[in-house]
């Protein structure tokens, strides 16, 4: 009994080996990120700095509404690394049969950034703040209608959201993306949008668009002048945030060598400024383990919020 209790043992430390000898040589080789955006964003930025403190190439591979999917099938060997978004919260939900599992497939590895909207009005609609538009809006419920890149989109249900916070009835007009939906509210064929500041704000300087309120509690740098939805509607502090992911069974010596070194990089003053540009904001990331409780939670929170709008499995 005591051999046979022995041999176990050493078997399990011989198959512990291979991990730890991979975490201590860890990164001997370049590291793809799998981005589910388009190229130029804040991956970008976050890679190169990533890189240079790791001493290998982080290599982005922008794979627009597949970055997650992709991670959770890779090696868990901390070579290959997805961007995530608040998404993966809405998914469980929305979808009839996810592609993943938010709560299981996933090593969370740092929660880098979040970027609010701005709550866009086009200039033919009356309201000059969001007060104006609540008092618009139920006088004449469901007539005022609102844009979003897409049902299921953090700016579609964050407009559902308003809507149950303050009783409002307002008509959803989905595009198939962001640019369309702008083109539409500039030319004023509908009123609203929970949008994007950077590519907004030259709208707003040309009066074709006006910005109501901020989705965060926070104001913007670049919008100093406007408030906070929460000014008007109390608890509303929305913003979609950005996570760095790796597959499920990543050894845990990788994963806290991964989000030590994101820490340090969101703390430079460059990276924090290059992603001001594109209305990102950087985040101090919780600890892995707590990031996991912060996307359980995510999920049942943002799953309300689904089925209160009746898209719930509509997908």
């Amino acid at each position: 009994m005591r051999l046979r209790q022995l041999l176990l043992g050493v078997a399990a430390f011989v198959l512990a080996l291979p991990c730890e000898v991979q975490a201590q040589s860890y990164p001997n080789r370049p590291i793809r990120l799998i981005s589910p955006f388009a190229a130029g964003g804040g991956s970008d930025v976050l890679a190169t700095k990533l890189g240079d403190r790791l001493g290998v190439p982080v290599v982005v591979e922008n794979r627009p509404g597949a970055g997650a999917v992709i991670g959770t099938r890779s090696a868990p060997d901390g070579y290959t690394l997805a961007l995530g978004s608040s998404a993966l919260a809405v998914a469980p939900t929305l979808y009839k049969k996810a592609p993943f599992d938010a709560n299981k497939d996933f090593a969370p590895v740092a929660l880098v950034a979040h970027y609010p909207y701005v709550l866009v009005a086009t200039a033919s609609l009356p309201a000059k703040t969001l007060p104006n538009l609540l008092t618009i809006a139920k006088e004449r419920p469901g007539e005022i209608m609102y844009a979003s890149p897409g049902a299921g989109t953090s700016q579609h249900l964050f407009t559902e959201l308003l809507q149950v916070k303050t009783g409002i009835e307002l008509r959803h007009i989905p595009y198939n993306g962001t640019a369309p939906a702008l083109v539409d509210i500039v030319a004023g064929r509908v009123s609203l949008m929970f949008a994007a500041a950077a590519p907004s704000i030259p709208f707003f300087k040309n009066g074709t668009l006006r910005p109501l309120a901020v989705s965060s509690v926070t104001r913007l740098a670049e919008l100093p002048d406007v408030p906070p939805v929460a000014d008007t509607v109390p608890d509303f502090d929305e913003s979609t945030w950005s996570i760095i992911l790796a597959p499920a069974s990543t050894p845990s010596d990788i994963v806290n060598k991964l989000h030590a070194e994101l820490k340090t990089v969101m703390a430079i003053p460059e990276v924090e400024k290059q992603l001001a540009t594109i209305g990102m904001i950087p985040i101090i990331s919780p600890s892995p383990k707590d990031l996991e409780t912060f996307i359980s939670t995510e999920v049942e929170r943002w799953g309300k919020i689904v089925r209160q709008a009746g898209i719930a499995g509509t997908h």
